[in-house]
């Protein structure tokens, strides 16, 4: 049998409770997703770099709060599922959890609002309470993640699949072109959505805690939504290249390319089910990856 790893006693528990890489994603997508609608052509310099930077941040501490969040909560079953996380191992006790957790959600807006700050009476930021708003929705929907939907299954999945393209939106109202990113919304929501399905499904025999769509309506039933789910977001894959490239221009070949490129791989995902749902999530992982490099090619020009 094999033997759960130990904590890592060379990083900091409270550096470890962040799952800084994670939190590292969110801020990535923000700045993604305010170049990718924008252009780099249209945000020269340095300001608007670093107020994308400044609006990142928020991004990665809401998601770290979200993720301290996730291990206070989860911390009785971690002794068994993830003894090496530091709620779990007694590396930190409850009551910091629970002061590193208020901490991270007082602050989040904090590096936002000095992006507005920064950027009065420059073209670049919104001016009106949008970017504030999705902040407010996602601290909103993380809470009731963990409080209510994540147990009912589905639900949970369509909560952290928002979360996820939600990251494109707040980024491209920064900039002030929040409609122009809805097809990056819609396309990451899916996507996640397909991802976060297959993940249930291959922890159907095991996952007690949560009523999830393959336990409740059999993996069948499941590989079905999966596979919607990962059509729509293909039907709304091209919408960038009719809303904001230019054709023939470098931005949208290279978007056309690399999204074609996701496309291919997040239908070979989902080809296989309900067999081979580890292969199909990791090609789920490489088809996101590639996605991404799909946003950012946009941005080019």
């Amino acid at each position: 049998m094999r033997q759960a790893p130990g904590p890592d006693r060379t990083v900091n528990p409270y550096l470890r409770l962040l799952r800084p890489g994670n939190a590292l994603i969110g801020w990535v997508g923000t700045v993604v997703g305010g170049y990718a609608v924008a252009g780099v052509s249209h945000l020269t310099g340095s300001g608007p770099l670093l107020v994308l930077v400044l609006a990142g941040f928020t991004t990665f501490l809401v998601t770290s709060a979200g993720n301290v969040l996730n291990d206070y909560r989860d911390r009785e079953e971690d002794r068994v599922n993830h003894p090496e996380r530091p709620l779990a191992s007694g590396e930190i006790a409850p009551a910091g959890g629970l002061w590193a957790l208020t901490f991270l959600f007082v602050v989040s807006p904090l590096p936002l609002l000095g992006a507005g700050l920064l950027a009065a009476g420059t073209p670049f930021l919104v001016g009106g309470p949008l970017p504030l708003g999705l902040w407010a929705l996602a601290v909103a929907l993380l809470l009731s993640y963990e409080g209510v939907t994540k147990a009912r299954g589905f639900p949970g999945n369509v909560t952290v699949a928002f979360l996820t393209g939600e990251v494109f939106l707040f980024g491209a109202a920064v900039v002030g072109h929040p409609i122009l990113a809805l097809p990056l919304l819609g396309m990451a929501t899916f996507a996640t959505l397909s991802r976060e399905i297959i993940k249930d499904m291959e922890d159907a025999g095991g996952d007690l805690s949560r009523r999830t769509l393959p336990q409740q309506r059999g993996l069948r039933v499941a590989s079905v939504a999966a596979r919607l789910s990962v059509g729509l977001a293909l039907v709304l894959s091209p919408l960038p290249l009719l809303l904001f490239l230019s054709v023939g221009s470098p931005a949208f070949v290279i978007y056309l390319l690399l999204v074609a490129a996701s496309d291919a791989v997040f239908v070979w995902s989902v080809l296989d089910l309900p067999q081979r749902l580890h292969a199909g999530q990791t090609r789920s992982k490489v088809a996101m990856v590639l996605a991404l490099a799909a946003f950012l090619g946009a941005a080019l020009r």
